[in-house]
């Protein structure tokens, strides 16, 4: 500790604004809780611990005080522009401007001092008392402190020259009437003028600042969110208060509280509520297993399938749409079998205003749990199974590769092209390994868009059945769509390669040649555009000469383009 009248050491002013930021939080302790409580008792323990560290390094602690900072040796300490929350502007505007505490005021008397601002903040204009007395009554012997009188703070005394009387002359009375009634006479006003001063007026105006102050105040005294407030204080003595009894209301309270919350659409605070929670079974103390199991459940019972239904239902049906980022929040404390209802709720609902944010809600709920979006893929109902495989063609999950694989034997034609789809948008070897099998499938909007994925991604595994469907009879009597996709997959996949496949195709030559139809010829002109070295541009021009048929040369002149 530091000798009296000793030239005290710097510390790290973060030990001074540690220990102002507890005061100020027990301050607040003391306003909102009795001396009995057990939240009020703790903040005042914290206060007096936090004294150790600067009594280590100082015998008294000095704070300079303006309207809404407190300085420690020249570095603010502590900071609050709005006046209705700030410290320093309590202990301002009723004139303090140093505050000097001394060793040992942890023990008796901080406590004491808390509870004069805490009486001064809820003082009445009209009072008779103010901060300094109420100080001066307390008569502390380890807190210092100085004052100025309120309105001759910087008023600098008059000179004699200034007052216009010089030693030894002082005039007669006479004179000093006449100079006065002189100074103070104010000229006659013309007729029709009217004063201002002739009409009664407040005795009291408030300048623009201080309107815009008051306006502030306001706005935030009616936007704040006192549900979240109330939480809080029930949060705070559900994690304090032992009392097996007491507890058990509070826990009714708070399912009952879950209800009105929903009915409001506070879908956030909702969030809130079980999220706290969760935090409260991991900090209570001597907590009650039947107590502990009743918080447990309450997610669980939300996250329920009857529960979950008429939560949408109601949502659905609820002239305010709740926003997509309090649905987030609030699936996200649930548990993850809701998905799955959400999934089946999602055909249902008939508000568009909340299909799409509880679409967007689900896929952050999916993306956290895979496990569960299996188990959706499992059930029966068609509806719920494409909604879940579109799911996952959004959020591109490498994990469910094997189930979609799965999906590709089911009958229903509807379902095994979203898989594909959903492989394709996944893109992962497994994924290209599984999209091998749709290439024989027999749905034409499968084929076409598996191989269409599988040139798209370079996945050479797939060149033989490619090439065998190009070279051979599966897409004899096959539609336009369908050729070109695997024609250009061929090019894509075979390379410089290829043109020795193609060239034949779209130049017949030779007396005994049968000539292919138009459609297989402009496919092969596509699928040497894809090709697109100069070998593959040569067989095009060879064509472009010869050909006749109006669908075979826009195809050639589109390769052409395409590889220029």
């Amino acid at each position: 500790m530091t000798e009296p009248g000793a030239p005290e050491q710097l510390i790290d002013s973060s030990t001074v604004e540690n220990l102002i930021q507890v005061l100020v939080k027990g301050l607040r302790a003391i306003q909102l809780y009795l001396p009995n409580n057990p939240i009020y008792q703790k903040a005042v323990e914290n206060v007096r611990t936090a004294f150790a560290p600067v009594w280590e390094e100082f015998s008294e602690l000095e704070i300079q005080v303006t309207e809404s900072d407190l300085i420690w040796q020249g570095i603010s300490v502590y900071s609050q522009p709005s006046k209705s929350e700030s410290v320093a502007w309590v202990l301002f505007k009723d004139g303090l401007r140093t505050l000097t505490l001394d060793v040992g005021v942890e023990d008796e008397e901080i406590v004491a001092f808390l509870e004069v601002i805490k009486q001064a903040q809820n003082l009445p204009k009209d009072a008779a008392d103010d901060l300094l007395t109420l100080l001066w009554e307390q008569d502390f012997q380890s807190i210092r402190y100085s004052a100025v009188e309120l309105g001759a703070e910087g008023v600098a005394p008059l000179t004699p020259a200034e007052t216009g009387w010089v030693a030894g002359t002082a005039p007669e009375a006479e004179q000093i009437r006449r100079r006065i009634a002189e100074d103070t006479q104010e000229p006659e006003s013309p007729k029709g003028i009217v004063k201002i001063d002739d009409f009664d007026s407040t005795l009291y105006f408030l300048d623009e600042s201080e309107l815009k102050y008051l306006q502030q105040e306001i706005e935030r005294e009616y936007t704040q969110d006192l549900r979240a407030n109330v939480l809080s204080m029930l949060f705070d003595l559900l994690e304090l208060q032992t009392y097996t009894t007491v507890r058990a209301e509070l826990i009714s309270i708070t399912e009952n509280f879950i209800p009105y919350l929903l009915g409001a659409g506070d879908f956030r605070s909702v969030a809130y509520l079980l999220r706290e929670l969760r935090a409260i079974l991991q900090r209570a103390r001597e907590l009650l297993p039947e107590h502990r199991k009743a918080i447990e459940e309450l997610p669980a019972r939300l996250s329920q399938q009857e529960v979950l239904g008429q939560l949408l239902q109601s949502v659905d049906e609820a002239v305010a749409t709740p926003s997509e980022a309090d649905l987030s929040e609030l699936f996200g404390e649930l548990r993850p079998e809701a998905l799955q209802s959400v999934l089946e709720w999602l055909p249902q609902l008939t508000n568009d205003g909340v299909r799409e944010p509880l679409e967007r809600a689900a896929l952050h709920l999916a993306a956290a749990q895979p496990d569960q979006v299996i188990k959706a893929l499992e059930a029966a109902e068609p509806d719920v199974l494409l909604r879940t495989v579109r799911l996952i063609s959004r959020l591109k999950l490498p994990p469910l590769v094997p189930v979609l694989g799965s999906l590709l034997d089911r009958d229903d034609e509807e379902i095994r092209k979203e898989a594909v789809t959903a492989l394709a948008a996944i893109g992962s070897p497994g994924a290209m390994r599984q999209l091998e099998r749709a290439i024989e499938d027999n749905d034409r909007d499968v084929r076409v868009v598996a191989v269409r994925a599988m040139a798209e991604r370079g996945h050479r595994a797939a060149f033989a059945k490619v090439e065998a469907a190009v070279n051979g009879k599966l897409l004899k009597g096959a539609e336009l769509t369908e050729k070109t996709a695997f024609f250009e997959a061929y090019g894509m996949l075979a390379g410089p390669a290829g043109v020795a496949t193609l060239r034949p195709i779209l130049v017949s030559k030779g007396f005994l040649r049968r000539r292919e139809d138009p459609e297989t010829r402009a496919c092969a002109a596509m699928a040497l555009g894809k090709i697109g070295d100069e070998e593959a541009a040569s067989a095009l021009r060879d064509a472009a000469s010869e050909e006749k048929d109006p669908l075979v040369k826009n195809a050639i002149n589109r390769a052409l383009r395409e590889i220029s």
